[in-house]
This record gives structure tokens, C-alpha cells and sequence, in this order.
């Protein structure tokens, strides 16, 4: 091989690992945008604790419309009331988080939403998976986990720090539901006074009768029918035979 070859081959290695290191460098780059959640001076079991959403703009080309969080194991939907955000936009709790949506933000600008928590749960970090709707159907989804996403790059979900609770904090009492509207008890139930009284009991079981009546009104025709028939055709056969044996006496005699 004349060097010429091998000065070229080098140079085409050399080109394919710098394009290796360079798309390597880029995929291990952290997204720039993200959601993320803070609390000054968050603690376990805090009240009426403000959540601070910053939602960053990853389109050039549409504008944010939603953000929608899925709370974590301890805080219920109902215990999350709207603090502000964009103008126009509202909060609505979902089965399992909330909503926080209204015209689209201009092109390029990122969101900043608040909501209050009634209480923390008792735990060391909370996790906030969020989605991110943009007004061109773009959904942007936060929802993976440190461990599972090498590190905290890619999208990540968002994470809360929590300190320790602090002396004498408890629990409080869940946020109360609309109880369901009490049935009447079955031992308590009074029959109607207008209604008439059972004649037959519900285990009744039809006659071979009624069998036979039932099948004949489904055909369409009543069994008294073939009764009297069956009785004409006797009939006729008997005067018959009764004139049959009358000529036979005759004749004999």
C-alpha cells in the first residue's frame, strides 16, 4: 500500500471517530429545557405550603397552553387550590394532579405557575411528573425519573426537596368528600298500601297445563280445537262400525 493510500486512510478514520465524539457529546449535553418545582423552606408535613412551577419553552415555533402535574403519593387533588400564572389561565384538578391552562404564551417566553398545597406529605422529596402542551399539539413529557434518565439529563421529572418536619407537626385530617346518599335498609322497607297482595309465590313452577296453553298461544291456536275434532272423528268411526255390524246381522238373517 503507497503511503499516499495510508496518509488517506488515516484521515478517513480520523473523521469518523471526531463525528462519534462530537454526536456522543451532544446526545450526553442535558436538555435546556425543563420543568422544575420549588418551595422556600419546604418541610415534611408543612400547611398550606406555595409550589412554585417553571415551565421553560422548548417550540420556536408555538406558544405553551398547559401544564398538567400528577401529584405524588400523599397530596390529593383537592387539596391543591390556584395561587396565579398567565393571564387567562385557570386550574382544574384531574384524578390524579391538576391542570393549569389558558391562551397560548407568546412564542419563545416560558410559564410561571403557583398553586398551595394544604399540606406536605410526610417524605424526603416529592417527584411531579408534568406535561407540557404547546398550541400546535406538541406535548412535552417530564416524567422520568434521575435514576432512570443517566443522571438527571433528558426529561427529567420535576423534584422537590423536602427538610425534616419540624417538632410536633402531625398530620391533619383529610379533605373531606361528599358522602353518598344513604339507601333505604333492606329489614326497614314497607310495602305499598295500594299495592295488591301476593297470590302465588315467586318459586311457582308452571303445570304441564299451562306448558301446553303457553305453546299453543305462541302458535297462534287454542288446544280446544283439536279436542273436538278428536271427538268428531270418534263419532264417525263409531256409526260405522254400528252400521257395518247392522248389514252383516242382516244378511246372515
Amino acid at each position: 500500500m503507497s503511503t499516499s493510500v495510508r496518509v488517506r486512510a488515516v484521515r478517513r478514520c480520523a473523521g469518523v471517530v471526531a463525528a462519534a465524539i462530537a454526536a456522543t457529546l451532544v446526545l450526553a449535553t442535558p436538555a435546556s429545557a425543563h420543568v422544575e418545582v420549588g418551595s422556600e423552606g419546604a418541610r415534611a408535613l408543612a400547611e398550606n405550603v406555595t409550589l412554585n412551577f417553571d415551565a421553560a419553552t422548548e417550540s420556536d415555533a408555538a406558544g405553551i397552553t398547559k401544564l398538567e402535574v400528577f401529584l405524588p403519593k400523599g397530596i390529593a387533588p383537592a387539596d391543591v387550590t390556584y395561587g396565579k400564572g398567565p393571564a387567562g389561565w385557570k386550574l382544574a384538578p384531574t384524578d390524579k394532579g391538576f391542570t393549569v391552562s389558558g391562551p397560548p404564551v407568546a412564542v419563545g417566553t416560558d410559564v410561571a405557575v403557583s398553586v398551595v398545597v394544604r399540606q406536605l406529605p410526610d417524605a424526603k422529596s416529592l417527584v411531579f411528573k408534568a406535561l407540557q402542551t404547546y398550541d400546535d399539539g406538541r406535548v412535552d413529557r417530564w416524567i422520568e425519573l434521575e435514576e432512570s434518565s443517566g443522571g438527571g439529563h433528558g426529561h427529567s421529572a420535576p423534584v422537590l426537596k423536602l427538610q425534616a418536619a419540624a417538632p410536633g407537626a402531625e398530620p391533619v385530617a383529610p379533605t373531606p368528600s361528599a358522602s353518598p346518599t344513604p339507601s333505604a335498609s333492606p329489614t326497614s322497607a314497607t310495602p305499598s298500601p295500594s299495592a295488591p297482595p301476593a297470590t302465588e309465590t315467586a318459586d311457582a313452577k308452571p303445570t304441564a297445563s299451562d306448558r301446553a296453553t303457553a305453546t299453543a298461544e305462541e302458535d297462534g291456536s287454542s288446544p280446544a280445537l283439536p279436542i273436538s275434532i278428536a271427538v268428531a272423528v270418534l263419532a264417525l268411526a263409531g256409526g260405522g262400525l254400528w252400521w257395518f255390524l247392522k248389514s252383516r246381522r242382516t244378511g246372515t238373517a
